[in-house]
């Protein structure tokens, strides 16, 4: 198979070019030249949001057999490419977002849930939703229903991370002490590891998939608990989980999700949103979820192999939690 993969060298990009080189795929990456793409890989350099941006790509003589897309800005920057390509590759992947989805979406959504309105594939960039939602429009509007593939992620997990949520925990479990954990210990989870999200892909590729899927582990695949312990253990044990009901980190003013990475509190619309999505569709296509214990642990390795600080994005708030703050609500009460 070959692969044209837009971006390829972070995160998700470059999980889904490993697994493609994994498989003997060949491999072009399209990207600006601010990282190396893995070994193995080809690079043709532009810049999607420069005039001229994609003259690399379209003076390329290649063709592909499909093509990876992850960008979350303008939409009409997926427009452009998914047009240059219509005729040199057989289908289009874009990975999108349970956030297209009209909110709140009630707790089991599945793929045909109300989407957000005023979307449009030739729109400048907006909101995140909005945007991914552009982006799914306009890989449709040039390969058509019956060539694309719509990805839509919920929480991305695992090595290479530059959002800083798992990261995150995993530096502040390292350095030990009472540690503030959002309960309630069993509040289930619903992430996808970034590797598993890669091969699910290329499976899917292989297998001409087409439309869209909600792309994340079944609910209840982790809990905070498990994934919290699973931090705390790989990093060396010295942190001593405090938890902590979710009234006491509310009432503190503590963000959720943002301060608190991963976590939203049960029966809110943003739990139902983030941890609570009907992923029947991608499990019955294959779908395989490894433990969050390897999740961590991977993480942790690629953390601690590349001097324990993460890449992070320049268009993602940072994560976590002022360390004064912690200690101040730890001292309030606990009791999750």
């Amino acid at each position: 198979m070959r692969l044209l993969m837009l971006g390829g060298t972070e995160f998700v990009g470059r999980a889904v070019v490993e697994a493609a080189l994994g498989r003997g795929w060949d491999v072009t990456v399209f990207h600006r030249g601010r990282h190396e793409a893995p070994p193995g890989a080809r690079s043709l350099h532009g810049d999607r949001t420069a005039p001229g941006g994609l003259s690399a790509l379209a003076d390329d003589p290649g063709e592909w057999d499909v093509v990876v897309d992850t960008w979350s800005a303008a939409p009409s920057a997926v427009r452009d490419t998914a047009r240059l390509l219509r005729g040199r590759a057989g289908r289009y992947v874009y990975v999108s977002s349970c956030s297209v989805y009209a909110w709140a979406p009630p707790a089991g959504y599945g793929e045909d849930a109300p989407l957000v309105e005023g979307a449009s594939a030739d729109a400048e960039q907006t909101d995140y939703a909005r945007d991914k939602r552009g982006g799914e429009l306009a890989a449709v509007a040039s390969f058509g229903a019956d060539r694309s593939l719509l990805v839509r992620a919920g929480l991305i997990l695992g090595p290479y991370e530059n959002v800083g949520r798992l990261p995150w925990w995993l530096a502040r479990m390292s350095r030990g002490g009472q540690v503030l954990a959002p309960g309630p210990r069993d509040l289930p989870l619903q992430y996808i590891d970034v590797r598993d999200l890669s091969e699910w892909i290329l499976g899917a590729v292989e297998r001409e998939l087409t439309g869209p899927y909600n792309l994340m582990s079944p609910q209840g695949h982790a809990t905070m608990g498990t994934f919290l312990e699973a931090c705390a253990r790989v990093t060396g044990g010295a942190a001593e989980l405090r938890w902590t009901e979710p009234g006491v980190i509310l009432e503190a003013g503590i963000e959720p999700w943002t301060e608190l990475p991963v976590w939203v509190p049960p029966g809110s619309d943003l739990h139902d949103a983030l941890h609570s999505a009907d992923v029947s569709r991608a499990v019955g296509a294959g779908l395989v979820c490894r433990p969050v214990e390897e999740t961590v642990a991977d993480t942790w390795d690629w953390l601690r192999g590349i001097g324990g600080v993460a890449p992070q994005r320049p268009d993602r708030t940072r994560k976590g939690l002022d360390p004064e703050m912690e200690a101040k609500v730890l001292a309030a009460g606990t009791g999750a």
